[in-house]
């Protein structure tokens, strides 16, 4: 009866700090973004300081050195990617009326075909409200888009992140391993091997999706710039930049580039070929991600449903915005973990048995 009470009592102080926490995380919201990102950073960067440590290198030292290293291939990387979408941007929106013009001519036949089997339709009234609404949603979305760029991505060159985030994720990744010994000092001993356990699993699943699909996301979204820049279409770096960056959400990066690439072509081009041409670039692009990238860099050991994961992002954005979606895999994994463990439990208690 004894230990029954004390079990309660250790349920309602853990889940009173994870509320407490949760609490603060949602007041602090607006300040949290760059120590978030900087804790991101550090916990990625982790395994290439630890790599230079082994090889005798001070942990300081090789801190200095990897976020050198970042600095010095992240920078100019983003300056020439900023430099090209900002001209493919600026040469769309020159061309944008001939784009518009020239889808509406090629579906003429589609008007054609409905006027047969509607005689009461109007033609001209679908052309007239295509080409009003296609021009000013197309220039909203450049304009929009052409501010970002121009203004150097605004989110990114906000102070705070300028400034803090570098020097977090400095301290986290010259501190990482203190950190987490302290944080293992702070367990409760009766209940540290099973705490670490699922800590390990936590860290599989995290390392597995965070650090493998940002890779899978850099490496898909350069090859989809590349190949929609080498077939010629306009805006195709941009396009396939987003399609790869937003590809760590299931099917969705995808999809929105092909659909957004396939619109593009088929305003831009005279011919057929070209299109079928854009239509390739993302097929090959899908079936590396499925057979090469995805196996190898994720594997199959990550544990996070596709289905959760968008949940979590969608969640995550909605509560939180932009914090919320970076802090969403995480939580994913965390309470993945646990609820495996709490199902596992459950299972060879009396109460289920």
């Amino acid at each position: 009866m004894v230990i029954g009470k004390k079990s309660n009592h250790n349920w309602v102080f853990w889940l009173t700090l994870f509320a407490l926490f949760c609490l603060a995380v949602y007041v602090l919201r607006s300040v949290l973004l760059p120590f978030v990102a900087g804790i991101i950073i550090g916990y990625l960067l982790d395994p290439l300081t630890t790599k230079f440590t082994k090889w005798g290198m001070n942990r300081t030292l090789a801190t200095l050195l990897v976020m050198l290293l970042v600095l010095i291939f992240l920078v100019p990387a983003l300056l020439i990617l900023i430099g090209i979408i900002d001209e493919q941007l600026g040469q769309f929106l020159t061309e944008l009326p001939r784009y518009i013009s020239a889808f509406i001519k090629k579906m003429e036949p589609v008007f054609l075909e409905l006027q047969d089997h509607f005689p009461t339709l109007q033609p001209e009234k679908i052309r007239e409200y295509l080409r009003s609404n296609m021009t000013n949603n197309l220039k909203l979305v450049g304009s929009v888009m052409g501010g970002l760029v121009s203004s150097g991505f605004a989110l990114i060159n906000l102070l705070s992140l300028l400034l803090i985030t570098p020097v977090v994720a400095f301290y986290m990744l010259r501190d990482w391993d203190n950190f987490l010994a302290k944080v293992k000092e702070l367990l409760p001993q009766n209940s540290k091997k099973e705490i670490m356990i699922q800590a390990k699993e936590i860290d599989r699943a995290l390392s597995g999706f965070i650090r493998g699909q940002l890779s899978v996301c850099v490496l898909l979204g350069t090859f989809y710039s590349l190949g929609l820049y080498f077939v010629g279409l306009e805006l195709g770096v941009l396009v396939g930049f987003m399609a790869g960056l937003i590809s760590f959400i299931p099917y969705i990066g995808s999809i929105f580039g092909f659909v957004v690439s396939i619109s593009i072509a088929f305003a831009q081009f005279d011919t057929l070929t070209p299109v079928i041409h854009v239509a390739l670039v993302f097929f090959i692009g899908q079936f590396i991600e499925g057979n090469f990238l995805t196996p190898k860099l994720v594997g199959d050991n990550v544990g996070l449903h596709p289905v959760w994961v968008m949940f979590a992002l969608l969640a995550g954005g909605v509560l939180l915005g932009f914090l919320g979606l970076m802090l969403a895999v995480p939580v994913a994994a965390i309470i993945g973990v646990l609820l495996r463990h709490a199902i596992e439990n459950y299972k060879q208690s009396s109460l289920y048995r």
